[in-house]
Order: structure tokens, then sequence, then C-alpha cells
């Protein structure tokens, strides 16, 4: 028997809001909307949170991706419904968000201990301490559902796997060896320059004057690169600045090959929001922090407050069909692979979902509602090691710029390895993450394949002695990793949500390490839903009192 049938009807019948599928966007979407006082139901087909957002062990990490890189829609007919004559049922179908899922396995330890891991679908991801996101975490609440931990560096990667200390302060800067005294002056001029700027800006917007000098205007809307090649910065420390500090994710000094200029207002911003990070919380003497057991965390936690708050929530439970107005094309509700229908106001779809031939009379736009069409995608990967790729590093954040790996490499890659000290992982093991920005497959894994080789031992293929190769790497500390397992594939990228009729597709996980630009997407679509409401309105419980420090202590 389908293990949908066995559910019992769900009362009430009608919501304000539905949202099919518990990934972070729909998790923060659902806890808002609660929050805001909606009566809200959370579906999703799948038996744990997180959709793909979610953090699972190592054989349902596997299982999930290679079931979302196929097809499953169905061509079976919907059956109508028997109970009112001018509502049709339309189906909802996925579409396949993975692709080319390239799996090798080197050592049977890893899936031997398959559940001791804890691998997150949308890595590699962290959360900069002066996020918009920790804001929100603090301001929701839901930080008393989770633990985090300090990332131990960040660092710069080369051609030959080496990956030096990104100097992102004062401290840091005065203690790199790598550095030339010429250098560390010129990085100590420029930091003291946007700080200077910051601080104007900081004085004109309170009405107060100051000593300190502004940026020009004419330098605020010039590329960001032209302006740290103005500010004498050498190209080591160019490339520092744009791709490990502001994000950068292409080839800013090549015009022939960047698609995305970055400014120096907006590079100033990202500068700003990283050093405002470093040191915010005691016991995160870095900028970067990292959920204990795994992003996965963050949709469960906001699911629990939206729970707290009323929110109704069923998974294992599929949404066959959405229920349709015969005459106008207007959404009405969704029936379940139960065979009940729901009725709500507003509906909220996972980005794999797909509304296929809606009714005659509905809007052009209506044509396979979910449906985008990209030409960006993001390769990613996941490799598992016994040792680090720093001696006495357990966490970390690395980056390959763009030209650092091949001529031809015009986007950069991210790389963040985990530890057992945050629960991903068994004890002795390390999980490295691989991401990068491509326009195909074939180029992803170029892309990927070249960041492994110079990070990792690769074994040869057939070779028999995966298990000593691995044990050889305790002789030293400048030998490379060997590689036990990993995954190679690439995900669609959906940046912007489609919205049609009170319904609206969330987007897929970003190639940024962080959460800004996802959340400001999230708190996008709670205005198209509910204008003029508050995201998440302060709350006034004794809870909020301690919210900060479950961070900081």
């Amino acid at each position: 028997m389908d293990e949908t049938t066995s559910y019992p009807p769900i009362e009430p019948s009608n919501f304000d809001l539905i949202v099919v599928g518990t990934g972070l966007p729909e998790a923060i979407l659902a806890a808002a909307a609660s929050a805001a006082g909606k009566s809200v139901l959370h579906l999703d087909p799948n038996p744990s949170y997180g959709s793909h957002y979610a953090s699972l062990p190592l054989q349902e990490f596997t299982s999930y991706i290679e079931s979302q890189s196929s097809q499953s829609s169905s061509n079976l007919p919907i059956p109508q419904s028997d109970m009112d004559s001018s509502i049709t049922r339309v189906p909802l179908t996925t579409r396949p968000l993975y692709s080319c899922v390239e799996i090798t396995s080197r050592s049977s330890e890893p899936l031997e201990q398959s559940r001791k891991f804890n691998i997150d679908l949308s890595g590699p991801r962290v959360l900069l301490c002066a996020d918009a996101m920790i804001d929100l975490i603090l301001k929701s609440e839901v930080n008393q559902y989770m633990e985090f931990k300090s990332i131990d560096g960040s660092f710069m990667g080369d051609g030959e796997g080496n990956l030096e200390n990104v100097p992102d302060s004062r401290s840091a800067i005065f203690k790199d060896r790598k550095l030339s005294f010429t250098e560390k002056n010129q990085l100590m001029r420029f930091f003291k320059l946007v700080q200077g700027h910051l601080e104007a800006a900081a004085a004109a917007d309170g009405g107060e004057s100051s000593q300190s000098k502004s940026i020009s205007e004419q330098d605020l809307e010039s590329p960001f690169v032209e302006f740290l090649s103005k500010t004498g910065l050498s190209p080591k420390l160019k490339s520092i600045v744009l791709y490990a500090i502001a994000m950068a994710d292409y080839d800013q000094e090549n015009g022939d090959a960047y698609r995305s200029v970055l400014k120096t207002k907006d590079g100033i911003d990202r500068l700003a929001l990283y050093h405002s990070s470093v040191g915010r919380f005691p016991n995160a003497p870095g900028a970067m922090i990292y959920p204990i057991y795994g992003q996965g965390e963050l949709p469960q936690a906001f699911c629990r407050r939206a729970a707290v708050k009323g929110c109704i929530y069923v998974l294992r439970m599929p949404v066959n069909s959405l229920l349709m107005d015969k005459a106008s094309g207007s959404y009405k509700g969704v029936c379940l692979a139960s065979e009940q229908e729901l009725f709500s106001q507003k509906l909220i779809l996972a980005p794999s979902f797909v509304v296929q031939s809606p009714p005659p009379h509905s809007s052009p736009d209506a044509r396979d509602f979910g449906l985008r069409n990209t030409t960006e995608k993001l390769a990613r990967s996941i490799c598992i090691s016994k040792h680090s790729l720093k001696l006495d590093v357990a966490n970390c954040l690395a980056f390959f710029p763009p030209r650092s790996l091949f001529p031809e490499q015009v986007t950069a890659i991210h790389v963040l390895q985990l530890s057992s000290n945050v629960a991903v992982c068994p004890s002795g093991m390390f999980l490295t993450y691989l991401s990068a920005i491509c326009e195909d497959d074939v180029q992803g894994k170029k892309l990927l394949h070249a960041a492994i080789n110079v990070l990792f031992h690769v074994p040869v293929s057939g070779s028999s002695g995966n298990n000593n190769s691995a044990e050889d790497q305790s002789e030293t500390g400048d030998a490379k990793p060997a590689l036990l397992w990993s995954v190679l594939y690439t995900q669609e990228l959906a940046k912007f949500q489609d919205v049609l009729d009170n319904i609206i597709c969330t987007p897929m996980p970003d190639g940024s390490p962080y959460y800004h630009d996802l959340l400001g997407a999230t708190e996008k679509i709670f205005q198209e839903l509910y204008s003029g409401e508050e995201f998440f309105p302060k709350s006034t419980s004794s809870e909020e009192v301690g919210a900060g420090q479950e961070l900081e202590d």
C-alpha cells in the first residue's frame, strides 16, 4: 500500500498559504508567514526536511542526487474532481535539476560509515558573522535550535595546490610571512582608505561632518578591479581582495571573458560586510561560522519555528495536481497523492516543480510555469579523504581565482573543507566541497577536476592500494591527502523566482558560499505575497532577551 494513503485527512482544508518543499527559502517563508499570523500548511514529498538544502547521509545523498537527475514526470491522466465542476486539476510534475552525476569510490570505508556523514546538497556554504542571515537567525529566535562552530581560516590556492592564508585583518597582515613589507603597506593603506570612506558615509547619513575622506562617485561607479589598480595594489593583493574577500565569481581583469563586472561600490560593501564579521562573536574569532550537523539544520530550524507559530507539517506527501478555476484559470488549491483537496489563497513551490498544461483561459505566461532557461550552471563536487588539505587545519574555506589553474579558467572555484568536529563526517575523515559557475557540464567538470587534481592525490583507476596511500599521508604535512570517494555533478541555477496568479517558485541554491543574495530573494518573495507586511516582526517574548548570547557564549 502507498504510505500516503495511510494519512488521515488534513484539517482544516482551507489555508492562507500552502508551501510545497522544505528547502531553506520555503522554510523561511513558512516561518515568516506564520509569524505574521497566516495559516500555513507545509508539505514535502520527501521523508526529511531540507529539499535541495538538506544535509544527508552518504548513501541517501547519492540516491537523492541520482533521483533528481532524471525526469520523473508521469503521463497518466489526472482524475478530475467530483466535488466541484468549476475546478479542474492541472498536473504538477518535477524537472531534473542535476545532471552528469559522476561517482567514484576508491575505498569502502566511507560507504561503510554512511550514517555518520551529513553531506550538504548546497555546499560549499558558510555564514558570515555579520550577514543578514545571522541577524535573521537571531531575530526569529531559530538560534535556540542550532549550534555553530568557527571556520579556522581562509586560503588562496594556486596551480600547484599550495594554500596561502588570506590576510583579511590587520593582525593577519602583520603575521603573514608570505607578504613582502611593501605588500603589507599597500594592503594596510587600502584597508585604511576603505575604512575612512565608510566612516565618512556613516557620518553623512547621520547628518554629521567627518574628517575622513570619501571615495569619489566616479570611482564608486567604476569597475572594482580598476579602482584596486588605481590604489597601487600588486596583482597578488588584487586577486586576494577580488576573489577571497569580495567574492567575485568571474575573471575581472579579462574584458573578453568576464560577464559580471563588480563595481567599486559593491566591492566596498562586500569588504565592509566581511570585516564587520571578523570577531563579532567571542567564540568565533574569524569572519565565518558553520552549523554543527550541516547546513540542513537551517531549514529544519525555521520549520520548527514555523510549527511553534501554528504551521502544520506533513512529510512524505506528494502533491499530484493544482486546483484551477476552469473559467478564469486562477489558482484555488492543491490535490494530494491521498486524493484530498486542500484550498489556499497563495501557493509556494520548490524550484523542481513544473505546472503542466494550465486551463485554456489562463495567462500565456502560465504555460510550463516553473520552467526557466538559464545560461549558467553550477558545477559541484564532494570529496572524502583521511587527511586535511592544510596541516593542523580542521575547517577552512579556500579559493582558486580565475586563471590560477589553467589559462581558460574564467570563474573562481570555491572550496570548503570540514572535519568531524562539526559532526558532518566520521572521526579521522574530512569532507571537502567544491563549486564553480560554468556554462555547461563539460566546462564544469574541467574546472573541478583541475582543482581536485592539485588538492588531492588521486589514485590510478583500478589501483588496489587505496587504503595504504591514504595512510601514507600522515608521514608528511606536505603530502596531498588521498581521495577515498568523490562525486561530481552539475546543478541548474534558478536565480529568479516565478510569480503567477498567487503561485511563486523559489530559487535553487546559488553559487555564493554565503547566504546574503539567497535571503534577499526570499524576502522579495515574501513582499510579493504579503506587500506591506513586516518580514518577521520583532519578538517581545522572554526568549529573545538571550537571543544573541547563544552564538556568543
